[in-house]
């Protein structure tokens, strides 16, 4: 037996026991491993049914061109079921989502447009905005507008609650769904509360974003608006397809305790999924007093962990963000073991010759460029021997004219590894600026004596 195309490939994902990553929570935990769909993740199933229901109603006409803002799953849906039925595509995303995330699009032949994170949805740079604007401009076009379509919620009614339902033979008690649009947690919930009015339905939240005070409140807080890392859940304005009636209580999670447990569950259960699965299992982990033993608890995973290597899977962009503490040699350890000196420079209308001067005083190759005290550039010894081989009378002539770039910054968590990589032929010193906002240097001898000490 085979399929016709790969969208019939699209559901029936597996529910996966989870045994080391829950061990504090009471009740039996079942994943639902989106990432076996054929886009990678669970938004395949809304895309296929957003284009569909678009061509019943002659929104999508044959040949035309698809317009959405993004953040990456659910243009591969669209992409991937735009190339069986002949449409062409132009994302919008933020500069917040990950590169592999855009560089996955524009693999199926999307047009990407990346717009900036920080402004208001109805600023016009916004990735809201610009789809709009080329919704009106590009001829025979459509916006699927995942966020207020319901054909979004309606897919996870019709496909991911029955799955769900006979999968767990109508044993579940919770679902657990970080979110987003709302389409996944409103229509799966739907779906199983009408089977079980008794099944709880929690969502999990993201610092930054508005849901959880607007579930228990009934205020949509502005102030509660900040920019966060966290990808695929949280908004900043009121998706019609979250259903607050459907889900029973929202919970937030930190960036930082998201991105770490995105990390554990790959580390103690062997599958490698996104974000999101990092958030709402540390939401549920958060909630575990409210569950008994009996409970059957089911967490959507929705998307895979291809999609994050820059990020949550790279120990240097975690390391930047204060977000990993481990036992790695960091710019910082390795300032802590040198002997504090005070750093060399020099100011750029010095001469040459008061370079040469000082580097044969102080016994050093090299030697920072400073103007208005902020570090500009360098001058190393081979700079000097190469200027005054060609021309001699450029002693008299001020360091700037022969300075190169500078070295590289790094700042105090940057770790051992990603600094060696910086110092190289070109390049035989990092600086990094302290808290104090004081600049030291960290040389190859620095850091051989951070690992030999």
């Amino acid at each position: 037996m085979w399929y016709n195309n790969i969208l019939e490939t699209i559901g029936n994902t597996p529910l996966v026991k989870l045994n080391n990553i829950t061990k504090e929570i009471p009740a039996t935990v079942l994943a639902k491993i989106e990432t076996t769909n054929p886009g990678n993740s669970i938004k395949d199933r809304m895309a296929v049914k957003m284009i569909e229901d678009a061509e019943k109603s002659g929104k999508l006409k044959p040949g035309g061109t698809i317009i959405e803002g993004t953040s990456g799953n659910t243009g591969m849906g669209l992409a991937m079921a735009a190339i069986i039925k002949g449409y062409k595509c132009i994302f919008t995303t933020t500069d917040k989502q990950s590169k592999e995330k855009v560089d996955a699009l524009r693999a199926f032949g999307a047009e990407v447009i990346v717009c900036p994170t920080n402004v208001e949805p109805e600023d016009p740079r916004s990735y809201y905005s610009v789809s709009s604007r080329l919704e009106r401009e590009v001829p025979n076009s459509w916006k699927p507008n995942q966020y207020d379509n319901l054909s979004n919620s309606q897919a996870h009614y019709e496909q991911t609650g029955p799955e769900i339902w006979a999968q767990t033979e109508g044993k579940i008690t919770h679902l657990v769904v970080g979110v987003g649009t709302g389409g996944t947690i409103s229509g799966t919930g739907k779906y199983l509360k009408e089977q079980n009015p008794d099944i709880k339905v929690w969502g999990i939240d993201t610092y930054g974003s508005v849901f959880k005070k607007y579930k228990e409140t009934g205020i949509l807080d502005k102030n509660e608006i900040y920019p966060y890392i966290t990808e695929g859940i949280g908004e900043d304005f009121l998706p019609q397809n979250v259903n607050f009636d459907i889900i029973d209580l929202f919970e937030k999670v930190t960036d930082k305790d998201a991105a770490l447990m995105t990390r554990d569950i790959a580390r103690k259960e062997g599958i490698f999924v996104g974000n999101s699965a990092g958030s709402a299992i540390a939401g549920l982990l958060q909630l575990k007093d409210k569950l008994k033993p009996e409970d059957v608890v089911v967490v959507i995973f929705h998307d895979h962990g291809s999609r994050y290597m820059g990020k949550m899977y790279n120990e240097d962009w975690l390391r930047e963000r204060g977000f990993l503490t481990d036992e790695k040699l960091t710019a910082r350890t390795i300032l802590a073991k040198k002997e504090t000196t005070e750093i060399i420079t020099i100011d750029c209308e010095k001469t040459i010759l008061e370079a040469i001067n000082n580097m044969n005083t102080l016994n050093i190759s090299q030697i920072p460029v400073t103007q208005k005290g902020m570090v500009v550039g360098k001058v190393a010894e081979s700079d000097i021997l190469k200027a005054l081989l060609e021309n001699p009378s450029l002693k008299s002539a001020p360091v700037q004219e022969i300075m190169s770039s500078t070295f590289p910054f790094v700042d105090m968590n940057t770790s051992i590894d990603k600094i060696s990589a910086l110092i190289n032929k070109e390049n035989s010193a990092v600086l990094v600026e302290d808290e104090q906002g004081k600049i030291e240097i960290i040389t190859q001898y620095d850091i051989i004596n951070a690992i030999s000490g």
